[in-house]
């Protein structure tokens, strides 16, 4: 060590193979000065997990899936880089001390390695918006109690928290999320009910992964984003309003008591939001698209069509029942929409899925991590049930 000392940004990635985390992981290289990687996590990529961890060279390169140990170790053979598998190697990760921490490991499985980043009171990069829909007061509480930072990754949430004035909170009469309107926004009824798994993912705007490009389709990525908004900013759902905006240049905003509503503006591009939270409390460079507003012209809006898509009644009634109904939303949509990518239901059968799992599931307060846990196998396993059968397709 010479006895110099590192003052570089201590960095986690959560995920780092997906969208999110290669994004991430492409800004951090940019700046070798401010930045130094202690972990990196991937579910199963292997290859490009010991890619970037031969580049970045972390403390720990973890591989959440044990029968991809082997391999991880044989690519990082001699590198010095500590390897490991599984999920309790996940958490183990999340607990090393860097100062940041992506959370982009999608889905519920985020949950564990994210809420360990916030025990220790680490600043957290939250790209994962199932952390609040399945657990968001205890998620929050957690946060409060330990001291940690939440920055919101999701354009959306960034937006919102770039241009929400702290100090008045009071003078806030509601927050606007923007949706795409995704590529079946123009779509009929029928033209939706057959379209497959690569129109669904092929978004018109975002450059995103399966999953979330599946959900944007059907606009539930919203009504997560709406339930998770309501956690980050404390705000009622009846408070919190969606508005279909195709260009995707205004990413959301807030309206004020005296008529003014701030809104925050750019390319569609994630770097973005990630270079936002990456930098928090300052700003860094990030190479997105420069925003042109001339050359785009002219910028809509329209109200989302709660027939086509009623993901967003769904998402609104789990949130105002309250307890454990916004766990089974989401863990009924993720596994639909796995059924979906393999062709197992249509389309249309996601949201069938998860209002039918919702109807069969009573509502349990949550007290605990396991609670929320318990909840979401439950759930799965009802959703899994509903389409072996098949009822109501």
């Amino acid at each position: 060590m010479n006895g110099v000392q590192d003052n570089r940004r201590g960095i986690t990635i959560l995920g780092s193979t997906g969208s999110i985390g290669k994004n991430t992981v492409e800004l951090i290289e940019a700046r070798p000065d401010l930045y130094r990687v202690e972990a990196l996590v991937a579910n199963s990529s292997v290859d490009l997990l010991a890619n970037q961890a031969r580049r970045l060279k972390p403390r720990m390169a973890v591989v959440a899936d044990e029968g991809a140990y082997g391999a991880l170790k044989d690519a990082l053979a001699g590198t010095g880089i500590h390897v490991a598998a599984g999920p309790g190697a996940v958490i183990e990760a999340a607990q090393l001390p860097a100062e940041w921490v992506m959370a982009a490991i999608v889905g519920a499985a985020g949950l564990a390695p994210t809420l360990a980043a916030v025990r220790r009171g680490a600043v957290i990069g939250l790209a994962n918006k199932e952390c609040l829909v399945c657990a968001g007061a205890l998620m929050m509480a957690e946060v409060a109690a330990h001291g940690a930072t939440l920055l919101p990754v999701d354009s959306e949430h960034s937006a919102i928290f770039q241009v929400l004035e702290s100090d008045q909170l009071h003078a806030v009469e509601k927050i606007v999320l923007t949706a795409s309107g995704g590529p079946f926004r123009s779509r009929s009824l029928i033209e939706m009910a057959a379209m497959t798994p690569e129109q669904a993912v092929a978004h018109p705007n975002w450059s995103m992964g399966a999953k979330i490009s599946v959900d944007s389709a059907s606009m539930m990525n919203k009504g997560l984003e709406l339930i998770e908004a309501h956690h980050l900013f404390a705000m009622p759902e009846d408070r919190i309003d969606i508005v279909v905006h195709p260009q995707s240049v205004i990413h959301s905003m807030v309206a004020y008591m005296d008529g003014s509503v701030l809104a925050q503006l750019g390319s569609p591009d994630m770097r973005t939001p990630i270079a936002y939270a990456l930098g928090w409390p300052k700003r860094i460079y990030a190479p997105a698209p420069r925003l042109d507003l001339t050359a785009i012209g002219q910028l809509t809006f329209e109200a989302p069509d709660p027939v086509r898509f009623p993901a967003l009644r769904l998402a609104r009634r789990a949130l105002q029942t309250g307890g454990s109904a916004p766990t089974v939303l989401n863990a009924a949509n993720e596994v639909a929409v796995q059924a979906f990518l393999s062709r197992g239901i249509g389309f249309l059968d996601i949201a069938k899925v998860v209002e039918q799992t919702l109807e069969a599931i009573d509502h349990a307060a949550l007290s605990s991590i396991e609670d929320v846990l318990a909840q979401d196998r439950s759930a799965r396993d009802c959703a899994w049930n509903i389409i072996k059968r098949g009822r109501g397709f």
